[in-house]
């Protein structure tokens, strides 16, 4: 995909992947709509790029995708992307662990994440065409002691997305994932000493290196799919 001159939603853009993806892409020269919940850090990013508007909201709000979509479409005129970045991380062990947040995380990682490829794919095929592309992680392809929750909501946006890859394969829309292994987005600062250490044992990814994964994988020809991108520390045990 030539990426000059078409559109992109992404959400979770207020900082870290998010962030670093809307550089990126508008670098490519791509028009941007984008929404997270800050809105000082969302429209400072805004401004700092050459054709982005900021959306604030909370990506729980069940109408946001159609008003992303739709938002778009009336500001730019077309939709061509959909990075459905959106996410947080809970993890702990059974006795400690915040049940209430770890239910948040699933509406956020799970059932946000739905809403938005729907309504996002849903738009692609009235329109002919499209890619959407949602964030998952290494911890959507294996599991590990007290991070349950998490890797639950992450294996389920792999077999989601590869669900509607099959569904979609022969059109012009395509769907793939981002699997990151430890990234530094600032997701860890509370986490405890030994989860921190855990996570960062094989050192930690930059933004910057997952926005040029997405980068690629859109950039791939009309007849070339990369259906899961795995990218993580060279060093990294897990």
């Amino acid at each position: 995909m030539n990426l000059q001159n078409k559109v992109a939603i992404i959400t979770g853009a207020s900082g870290g992947i998010g962030e670093a993806v809307a550089k990126d892409l508008d670098a490519a020269g791509m028009s941007l709509v984008l929404t997270a919940r800050s809105q000082d850090k969302l429209e400072h990013l805004a401004s700092n790029l050459q054709n982005a508007k900021a959306v604030p909201s909370e990506i729980t709000d069940p109408e946001l995708p159609q008003k992303l979509v739709d938002f778009a479409i009336q500001t730019f005129g077309r939709l061509d992307v959909v990075f459905n970045n959106a996410g947080v991380m809970t993890v702990g062990a059974i006795v400690d662990v915040d049940v209430e947040a770890i239910c948040q995380m699933v509406r956020i990682n799970v059932e946000s994440a739905y809403r938005m490829a729907y309504t996002a794919l849903r738009h692609f095929k009235e329109s002919g065409s499209g890619f959407l592309i949602n964030t998952s992680s290494i911890a959507g392809l294996k599991t590990t002691p007290q991070f349950g929750a998490y890797c639950g909501t992450k294996f389920a946006i792999e077999a989601f997305t590869d669900s509607l890859r099959m569904e979609l394969a022969g059109t012009n829309i395509r769907v793939a994932s981002i699997a990151p292994g430890s990234v530094d987005t600032g997701l860890y600062d509370h986490w405890d000493h030994n989860h921190k250490e855990f996570i960062a044992s094989g050192g930690l990814l930059q933004p910057q290196d997952i926005a040029r994964c997405v980068r690629f994988v859109l950039e791939q020809p009309p007849h070339v799919l990369i259906p899961r991108l795995l990218v993580v520390p060279s060093a990294q045990p897990v």
